[in-house]
């Protein structure tokens, strides 16, 4: 057994079940040892930020750590931003990158790199192997990285010899995974206190508190003690839709989230930190709560929010409620697209446990309040801001949802970064549903060209105008094997959603905007 076999047996060994990849010659023995030894599902992307894009997706929605395979050093880079997305996400994956013989190394050859270096600022576990005989244990530490509360982005390097020379040991046995930290009893008394003596507090949802379980001990909290609840700006995975908690989120303008926390004293994290700007803007406080307000940290990020909630439940003496009922499921819109009217138009039309996908940007900030009614379903944010996340995204959520319709909501320009996730979704038949919000321009950064205090010129608007040429995303969805068609009214949206849900595979809505 060479090494590259100890690798895939450990992997196996350990639960990771998928691999998505996107191999060179350096990695020719792993994908020898993926063809003889069964087990694996082997998804190919075109471009290292679709892996590792679908690799996120895909850990949100099943909870299991996905490998991937990446091509050296630049093969790593390529995947940065959408791992610094992963990371902000909390997403748990094993990158397995192929590098450099040992002993060729040192040549300094045209692919030698600091992969090390490019791998630590978006990692939480890095190693290179030394040996072959070091492969199996140093990846089963790696997917015990990965597993480990909330998810954590493993980094295993793989030298070419460690690969092929063979490893005398075979594959290393699983490695216990530590259980999600308890809530520190001192802190579940301090916000019990705060919750019975004071007024306007706010308890803000983020991570795995965002789950239905936790919500309704969020919930049933807030209605014995009279505090509100949101949820933090930018999430990896949100529980909605009917059954669940109407929950808003603290919104991305600097003015409105000002507004929005201006009431509350005392804010209560759970899973979550205090909120901050997304940038900092020329007059505009970087921290969007009051400075008088006191901050009491519930749980961190890697915590058990059930635990935690149940237990601050418990001190308060809090009695079950039930969630409430967010009304009637709301109709179909119809005329010229708007952010409401198609919000609405999705909570009317999708699937039972649908999953979005939503890379909407500054079209769909509003989307959440028009689909609380929806049927129950699953929302994923980009969460680290590195646009280019949303097709690989809905395709490796697909992978990891079990058949579950995903629907991709998908600013224009930003699809362009990764749009060879379509190919993918195509030769895998995945039922992802790609609504393109084409506006031919990258809107998001005319707002903020006004926030920093600017007025845009002929130069400036032509760098943010997606025209001259016009994209035609209906070919180029066409071009990558995937059904496509345009529509410039709600109501013929509505008509190719339904379309597009009857069937098994992937399609694109081309939605001018």
């Amino acid at each position: 057994m060479n090494g590259a076999e100890s690798l895939v047996h450990t992997l196996l060994g350990a639960g990771v079940e998928v691999c998505f990849a996107n191999p060179g010659t350096s990695e020719m023995h792993f994908v020898a040892a993926l063809d003889r030894i069964p087990g694996m599902r082997c998804v190919l992307g075109l471009q290292e930020n679709v892996v590792t894009g679908m690799a996120d997706g895909y850990f949100r929605m099943s909870g299991k750590p996905a490998a991937t395979l990446l091509h050296c050093g630049p093969g790593l880079a390529n995947g940065l931003a959408n791992l610094h997305n992963a990371r902000r996400a909390r997403s748990g994956m094993v990158n397995c990158v192929g590098d450099q013989a040992t002993y060729h190394r040192p040549l300094d050859a045209q692919l030698t790199a600091d992969t090390e270096g490019w791998a630590h600022g978006v990692s939480a576990w890095v190693r290179t192997s030394a040996r072959a005989a070091d492969v199996a244990r140093d990846a089963a530490v790696a997917v015990q990285a990965a597993r480990t509360s909330p998810g954590g982005i493993a980094t295993l390097i793989l030298p070419s010899d460690t690969c092929w020379d063979e490893a005398p040991d075979g594959p290393a046995p699983a490695l216990p995974v530590p259980p999600a930290p308890e809530a520190d009893p001192l802190a579940i008394r301090n916000a019990a206190r705060a919750l019975r003596e004071r007024s306007d507090v706010l308890i803000l949802l983020g991570g795995l508190a965002l789950r239905a379980e936790p919500q309704a001990l969020a919930w049933r909290i807030a209605q014995a003690t009279g505090a509100k609840v949101m949820a933090e700006m930018s999430n990896g995975r949100v529980e909605r839709g009917r059954g669940r908690l109407a929950l808003e989120r603290v919104p991305y303008p600097v003015d409105l989230a000002v507004e929005a926390l201006k009431p509350y004293t005392t804010i209560i994290l759970v899973n979550a930190k205090a909120p901050v700007g997304f940038f900092a803007y020329p007059g505009k406080p970087s921290r969007h709560h009051r400075e008088d307000a006191d901050i009491l940290p519930l749980t961190r990020y890697e915590a058990d929010p059930v635990q935690a909630l149940a237990a601050l439940a418990a001190e308060l003496g809090a009695p079950e409620a039930a969630i409430p009922d967010p009304g009637p499921r709301p109709e179909i819109a119809r005329g010229a697209p708007t952010p409401e009217g198609l919000a609405r138009t999705l909570a009317a039309l999708m699937p039972d446990h649908a999953v979005v996908a939503d890379e909407s940007v500054s079209f769909g900030r509003g989307f959440f309040k028009e689909t609380h009614a929806a049927p129950p379903h699953d929302w994923l944010q980009i969460t680290g801001g590195a646009i280019g996340c949303g097709i690989p995204l809905a395709t490796g959520a697909a992978v990891g949802a079990g058949g579950r319709r995903v629907v991709n909501l998908q600013a224009d320009g930003s699809g362009m970064y990764t749009l060879q996730g379509l190919w993918t979704q195509a030769r895998e038949k995945l039922p992802v549903t790609t609504v393109v919000l084409s506006n031919r321009q990258y809107a998001i950064l005319l707002g903020e060209y006004r926030g920093v205090g600017a007025n845009p010129g002929r130069t400036a608007m032509d760098m943010l105008d997606l025209g001259n040429p016009d994209l035609d995303w209906v070919k180029l969805a066409n071009g990558m094997g995937v059904e496509a068609a345009k529509t410039a009214t709600l109501e013929g949206c509505a008509d190719l959603m339904r379309q597009s849900f009857a069937q098994d595979g992937p399609f694109l809505i081309e939605l001018e905007i």
